[in-house]
């Protein structure tokens, strides 16, 4: 199924949603991920394999971190090749000083905002959203 692409519909239905937990961001210089470790998501870089994971699964496995994130989902169905949804949503977080780490999946696109700044990103994306109707 293929997904959206049109910003001004993506933008009205964005449809964010913030995930329950907190999670961090590790680097596996060994790219070995550690046993019974559930991973959020990953990226293989020439330093090391980097994971988001939650806290609680981070600590338990002994992994280093320095930012604790709050995870929001957009529930919209958005393409791989959509244009301007990520400027238009990181804009908005940037202008109200909140830092933004982006992950697109094949469905939606998942943000990773500062834990204690969860609750304004969401009003951002829920004004953002309101904005674009």
């Amino acid at each position: 199924m293929a997904g959206e692409t049109a910003l001004a519909t993506l933008l009205r239905s964005m449809s964010p949603y913030l995930n329950d937990g907190d999670y961090v961001f590790c680097t596996l210089p060994d790219h070995r991920i550690p046993h019974g470790c559930e991973v959020i998501g990953s990226f293989r870089e020439q330093e090391g394999l980097t994971l988001i994971v939650e806290r609680h699964q981070a600590e338990r496995a002994g992994l280093s971190f320095d930012y604790v994130a709050a995870w929001i989902t957009l529930n919209v169905h958005s393409a791989l090749e959509a244009v301007g949804l990520t400027a238009a949503f990181a804009s908005a977080l940037g202008k109200a000083g909140i830092s933004c780490n982006v992950i697109a999946g094949y469905y939606h696109d998942h943000l990773f905002v500062g834990r204690t700044d969860a609750d304004r990103a969401m009003d951002v994306l829920q004004q953002l959203a309101a904005q674009a109707e």
